[in-house]
This record gives structure tokens, sequence and C-alpha cells, in this order.
């Protein structure tokens, strides 16, 4: 059978001062340096005045070597237009770290397509604060540290896991469902690069038995939503969110299980759209490119 050669693509993410001639500027940069485009999309924000772009080229003829990409672009084009940007690669696979508790449906997810080779990541570490989920990662050959919280511990617990995530050069933790409010000192460490799944009845149903709460009010939808992490709990940028349709008919557990499902799916899609680089957070918004 023919074999297909993945083609090495460089991502630039921009947002700057909305102005005539944005698009233009940029493409006829990569076009002079012979860049093959092979994606752009491009959003305005009317109201602040704000220009988003994501640009993605093929780099097989592209002239500036990969490592001087950046500064060229920045003395190029960035300088003059005030521009903030993110420069990625197609072949970089980053290292995920995944938090978890007790529940397992969404590392079950994540496994999935991490195991088949679909997302392009490395998950070498998972960090939790209690041991039913270990065998799990033991079966998928991924170091498993147990790490107890308590109000007393909660400090040192951090200490550890954030010296885990050093030594394990963790690029994006992913939170599967992990049970506990991390400090602001942690999320200060990975700005934009710790995602978070949560059920969408925040802050009607909170509590511990927030679908219970919700099937005594008769609601009639129920949703998930994944977010970056910020130290507002459970308020930080959106990337994806999704909902189902429940009625009089779906008890409390039919209700947890479509639940579960759509967390699992909205975690995936969220997830997906952070390793390619299709995320780009302004302010505590974001814009996700399709």
């Amino acid at each position: 059978m023919p074999t297909t050669t993945q083609t090495e693509s460089a991502i630039l993410l921009i947002h700057c001062p909305d102005r005539t001639g944005l698009v233009a500027a940029v493409t006829d940069w990569l076009f002079k340096h012979d860049g093959n485009i092979l994606y752009l999309d491009q959003h305005v924000d009317q109201q602040e005045g704000i220009f988003f772009m994501r640009v993605e080229w093929d780099l097989a003829r592209f002239n500036i070597p990969r490592e001087k990409i950046g500064e060229f672009f920045q003395i190029s084009i960035a300088d003059r237009y005030a521009m903030r940007w993110g420069l990625h690669f197609s072949d970089e696979k980053p290292r995920m770290a995944i938090f978890v508790s007790k529940l397992g449906h969404c590392l079950y997810d994540i496994l999935s397509h991490t195991e088949s080779g679909e997302w392009p990541v490395q998950v070498p570490l998972i960090i939790s604060n209690h041991p039913h989920l270990e065998p799990v990662a033991r079966r998928a050959g991924i170091d498993y540290h147990l790490l107890p919280v308590t109000p007393e511990t909660k400090s040192e617990a951090e200490r550890r896991q954030l010296d885990l995530l050093e030594q394990y050069q963790i690029d994006l933790v992913v939170l599967a469902r992990y049970m506990q409010i991390l400090s602001a000192q942690f999320i200060a460490r990975y700005p934009n690069r710790i995602i978070n799944i949560h059920h969408s009845f925040l802050p009607a149903f909170a509590g511990a038995n927030p679908y219970r709460a919700a099937h005594e009010r008769g609601v009639k939808i129920i949703g998930a939503t994944a977010h970056y992490v910020t130290p507002e709990l459970d308020a930080g940028p959106i990337i994806e969110q999704d909902v189902t349709r429940v009625s009089h008919k779906d008890s409390v557990a039919d209700m947890v299980r479509k639940g579960q499902d759509l967390e699992k799916l909205v975690l995936s899609r969220a997830i997906w759209y952070h390793l390619k680089r299709k995320v780009l957070v302004y302010g505590n918004r974001t814009v996700v490119f399709g």
C-alpha cells in the first residue's frame, strides 16, 4: 500500500488592533518566503476592534529557517501592526499530565485517543488524590502518583505536584474530573495550559449531588463545559460546550450517564482544539478556529 507523508507545517495565532490590510500583510509575507498556505481563518471583534487570525503553512519550501521564523515575523510584520502572536509547529508532541480523583469516564476516553495515536500528544504522568484509577494507569504503562489532599496537606501536595510536572516536562495539564481546587500559585505556573471539565449546572446546582438536585427541579437540558482554569473557580475562558435534552422519563442514573457522556465528548473536543493550536485566548474569552 502507498504511504502518505505528513506535511510539516507552521502555525501562527495572531491578534492585534483591527485595521485595513492585515490579512494581506501576513499572506504577502508568507508568499515572499515561498510559504504555501494550508489553512487560514480570521475574525474581527467589531465591538472591541480586535483582529484574530490563525494561519498554517507548509514548510517544505519555506525559505526562512525554522528557528528564525519568529524573529523574522516580529521584525517584518508584528512590530508594524502591534501584533501579539504564538508560533507552533505541526510535528510538536506536547507532554500532557492527567489529574483524576475517583471517576474514570474522562480518563478512559482520553486514553482511547492517545493509545490509538489519534492525538499528537504524550501522556507520561497521571496524578490523583485517590488510588482508585491506578490499575488503569498501570495497564496503559503510565506513571501514577498518588498524592492525597487534605486542608492541612494541600500546600505540600501542590508543591509535590508541581515538582512532578517539572520532572516530567509537562506542557499541558488536564483535570479529568479532578475534584480539588487548584491554588492561584499553581495556576500561574501554567496559564491557559490547564483544561477543566464540569457539568453545566454550575452555579445553579452546586454541591455533591447536582444531578439529583436537577432531577428534583425537573430540568429539561443538561450540559458540560470545558475551559481553561483561572483563579476564579469555574470561570475561565470557555473552549467547548454541549447540551442534551432530558425529560421526566429520565431517572437520576439516566441523567448521570448522559451527563458523563457529554463530559467525555466536550473534554475531548477541547483537548483536540488545544493540541491542534486552534484556540486563541483573549481576556477571559476564546476564539476557537474551525
